[in-house]
């Protein structure tokens, strides 16, 4: 059975809840596909405005983060609970900006991957190498490091219904994009690393995204590739040219 594509986007630290409103009205519109998961993974604040202009159309409302602790004294942290509460499905875990700028690690992530099941919360869990760890001949290696921890004490069945999201460091935000080929090769050999972890069916059921400058004009060719089955998209989910990447056919 064909993986359905999910294409998502991160909106970063961008948009008030008022531009939230507006910018999902604006994009309701162009990202009509049933063929595709449209997904929002939006600002905290932004969760519950998003959520109401979204309300009677395809979009899914996500998260950008999550914290792997039910309640209790974590200043500035949302929980599981808050997120299943406001009707949200998507949470992207493990994102290069809050491994870089935030101290996560592939520990925590795990711990975060962990909490999202628990809650029926389906993760996009985020992996991605340096333009240094590339340049070294590392990036399968660090890669599959950072698959293994994060699925570390997942089931298989939880497995099946992740999302993986492949962003090589170096092309977020810098207009740089990896080759059609450079995507498609750690795409699938992050599938051999969850067909060792778990088996071929549960490989084939994980779905992969790309991440990293996708755009319009990338996007038709990137989503044609046997192991790449959409896109976490950044600055373009911002912008009308979503909708084209969702219609990318």
């Amino acid at each position: 059975m064909a993986r359905k594509k999910i294409i998502a986007g991160n909106w970063k630290m961008n948009m008030t809840p008022t531009e939230a409103v507006a910018l999902v009205n604006e994009l309701k519109p162009l990202v009509v596909n049933d063929e595709v998961d449209v997904v929002f993974c939006v600002p905290a604040i932004d969760i519950i405005p998003a959520m109401k202009a979204a309300e009677g159309t395809n979009i899914n409302i996500g998260a950008e983060n999550m914290y792997y602790e039910e309640k209790g004294a974590f200043t500035g942290e949302i929980s599981p609970n808050m997120l299943v509460d406001a009707g949200v499905k998507y949470v992207i875990i493990g994102h290069s900006e809050r491994r870089e700028y935030f101290a996560e690690t592939d520990e925590t992530v795990n711990k975060k991957v962990l909490k999202a099941f628990e809650h029926d919360l389906t993760p996009i869990i985020c992996c991605g190498e340096s333009l240094t760890q590339r340049e070294q001949g590392i990036t399968i290696d660090w890669i599959r490091q950072q698959i293994k921890i994060a699925f570390l004490n997942v089931t298989a069945d939880q497995a099946k219904t992740a999302v993986i999201a492949y962003e090589p460091i170096w092309a977020i935000g810098t207009g740089k994009v990896a080759t059609t080929e450079q995507a498609q090769e750690v795409c699938a050999a992050i599938r051999v690393c969850i067909g060792e972890i778990y088996d071929e069916a549960t490989a084939e059921a994980v779905r992969i995204q790309y991440g990293g400058s996708v755009s319009a004009s990338s996007a038709a060719e990137l989503f044609a590739q046997a192991d790449i089955d959409g896109g976490l998209v950044g600055g373009a989910s911002l912008k009308p040219d979503f909708g084209k990447i969702v219609n990318y056919k």
